[in-house]
């Protein structure tokens, strides 16, 4: 069945590839971007692939933007839109933390609850939060971006309670992507090294630090986001969807499997 689906933060990586993956299996796609440009470009390039899908600017964090997902008939809203931020929670400036959670929280939950409106009207919806392996697993100097993230999933695993009580025929699911080349990561983990100066108590690991992430990253990160598009767009189609899909699978074996020794 075609479905109207609205995805959040997707200009580049796993929202743009999913929006794509989405347009390809005949489904009307609602792809927002957090700017104008980055819509533009959205518009190019689905447009040099033959695709047709609707792109405009929705900044999560402003209110008369989440406004304009009430125009339209969402079946599936997917939210996706996130920052990063790394450092030691000893010293991260607190202000990058509150600017994280309003992100990948607070405002990502606000646009929901303008999505939820009008499928609990009308008795039928699905929505999706993007969260992260990094929300189960404890992680040193991403613990910014793993908080928020841990928030994230156990915000969506109560409101699928809520739902599911609510009896109104809504769907609450988690996916939980693993590490994926798509430039975020490196981006995230990049961002503590532009404030950290001589002062910061691991100014002298710091570049010890930079080379362990990257050995990191090469070693880890999966090559493509073909599986976790393909977990969203099970997700999206499913009559029920599960209350989580993580991918790359062995990703999510080894989070298990951590858990299970005590990590």
């Amino acid at each position: 069945m075609t479905k109207t689906i609205l995805i959040t933060g997707a200009g580049t990586g796993i929202g743009k590839d999913t929006a794509f993956a989405l347009a390809q299996r005949g489904h009307r796609v609602l792809a927002t971007t957090q700017t104008e440009a980055q819509a533009l470009n959205l518009k190019q390039a689905a447009s040099e692939q033959g695709l047709r899908l609707e792109a405009f600017k929705l900044d999560i964090t402003l209110k008369e933007d989440r406004a304009l997902l009430a125009q339209h008939h969402v079946d599936v809203l997917i939210n996706n839109a996130a920052m990063g931020e790394s450092g030691s929670l000893a010293e991260v400036d607190m202000q990058r933390v509150r600017q994280l959670f309003e992100v990948n929280l607070f405002a990502t939950l606000e646009l929901t609850q303008v999505a939820l409106r009008q499928m609990i009207e009308r008795e039928s919806g699905t929505v999706l939060f993007i969260s992260s392996i990094a929300g189960r697993v404890p992680m040193p100097f991403l613990m910014p971006y793993s908080m928020s993230k841990f928030a994230l999933s156990a915000a969506a695993a109560g409101l699928r309670a809520e739902m599911d009580q609510l009896k109104k025929n809504i769907h609450i699911t988690v996916i939980e992507p693993g590490a994926i080349h798509t430039g975020f990561n490196q981006a995230m983990t990049d961002s503590k090294y532009a404030w950290m100066g001589p002062s910061s108590y691991f100014a002298h690991q710091a570049e010890a630090m930079k080379k362990q992430e990257r050995i990191t990253f090469n070693w880890l990160e999966a090559k493509t986001t073909r599986s976790i598009a393909n977990a969203i767009v099970k997700a999206t189609e499913a009559k029920r969807p599960r209350l989580r899909y993580v991918a790359p699978w062995i990703q999510g074996f080894g989070v298990r499997l951590a858990r299970i020794l005590g990590v």
